[in-house]
């Protein structure tokens, strides 16, 4: 009985560290007009391959450019494409946007990054998530 105990434990713990859906925070957040780089705990797992994505602001003289911009550092033995798909919540809880990104052919141990414009008007209390995260071999 406590080796099926055991078995039971351990196929658990397996499901819930392989588990790379569900919507977690961004590797980094936004706080000012010119980007501070606040980075937090790095997940584990293919997802900890991002290790940064935020938000960038831009603007100037009374015109919105705001960016997301993301670093993914390929920690597998393989070439890897990686898509995600992200979303921003204002302080309300109010998603304000959302989308889905990818990064393609990124070698084993080579870092890759990029930047996309968004249709924010503030990066002002916005928090990003990312609310799904894949990386599959790529040929």
């Amino acid at each position: 009985m406590a080796a099926v105990l055991v078995i039971v434990v351990i196929v658990l713990a397996i499901a819930l560290a392989d588990s790379e859906e569900g919507t977690t925070s961004a590797p980094s957040t936004t706080a000012s007009a010119k980007t501070e780089r606040a980075q937090t705990k790095e997940p584990a797992g293919e997802r900890g391959d991002l290790t940064s994505f935020q938000l960038d602001d831009r603007s100037q003289a009374g015109v919105t450019n705001i960016w997301l911009v993301w670093t993914i550092r390929n920690s597998s033995s393989e070439k890897s494409d990686y898509s995600w798909e992200w979303e921003a919540v204002d302080t309300g809880g109010t998603r304000v946007a959302n989308g889905s990104l990818l990064e393609t052919d990124v070698q084993p141990g080579q870092t890759a990054r990029g930047e996309y414009p968004t249709t924010l008007n503030s990066v002002k209390g916005i928090k990003l998530n990312i609310t799904s995260f894949n990386r599959t071999a790529s040929y």
